[in-house]
C-alpha cells in the first residue's frame, strides 16, 4: 500500500503558502499563479490555518467581501489536519472524508514538506488499480507464464 510520501514523489513537494496578514486578493492570484486549491498559512514556520477554495467562496464570494480589504486570517480555516509522509493513503483518505477536507499539509521534522489533495490520493490509487487490472487480463488471456 502506498503512502504519503510516494504521492509527494509523484506530484512533487512545492508548498505555497501566504501569511494570514496578506489580503485575499493576493491569495487568490497565487492560487491562480500556481494552479492549486490551497495555500497553507504560516506565521513564521508555524502553521495557523490553510486558506482553499471553499473558504473563498463561502467565506467571501458568498457574503461580498472585499477581497482587497478582507485579510486571509479572517476567513482561512483555522482547524489544520496535517500528515506525516509515512501515513498510508487508505488512512489519510478517511481522514479526509470524516473530516470533511480536500488538502492535507504533510509535515515532517516539524516543517510542511507537501501538500496532497484528495485528488492526488484519488490519482494515485487509480493509477495502482489500472495497472493491476492490466496485469491480471494479461494473465487471463495467458500473456504470463505461472
Amino acid at each position: 500500500m502506498h503512502r504519503i510520501s510516494d504521492v509527494l514523489d509523484r506530484k512533487g513537494r512545492h508548498v505555497y503558502r501566504v501569511d494570514s496578514e496578506d489580503s485575499v486578493l493576493t491569495a487568490v492570484e497565487q492560487m491562480a499563479r500556481h494552479q492549486t486549491g490551497s495555500l497553507v498559512v504560516q506565521e513564521g514556520a508555524e502553521i495557523v490555518g490553510i486558506f482553499t477554495e471553499r473558504d473563498l467562496a463561502m467565506r467571501v464570494v458568498l457574503p461580498q467581501r472585499d477581497t482587497r480589504a478582507t485579510l486571509v486570517g479572517e476567513v482561512m480555516t483555522p482547524q489544520v489536519f496535517c500528515v506525516q509522509p509515512e501515513m498510508r493513503l487508505s488512512d489519510a483518505m478517511a481522514l479526509m472524508t470524516q473530516q470533511r477536507v480536500r488538502h492535507l499539509p504533510v509535515v515532517e521534522a516539524g516543517a510542511v514538506c507537501g501538500v496532497v489533495s484528495i485528488g492526488d490520493l484519488v490519482k494515485c490509487v487509480a493509477s495502482d488499480q489500472e495497472m493491476e487490472l492490466r496485469y491480471l487480463a494479461a494473465y487471463i488471456r495467458g500473456e504470463y507464464a505461472v
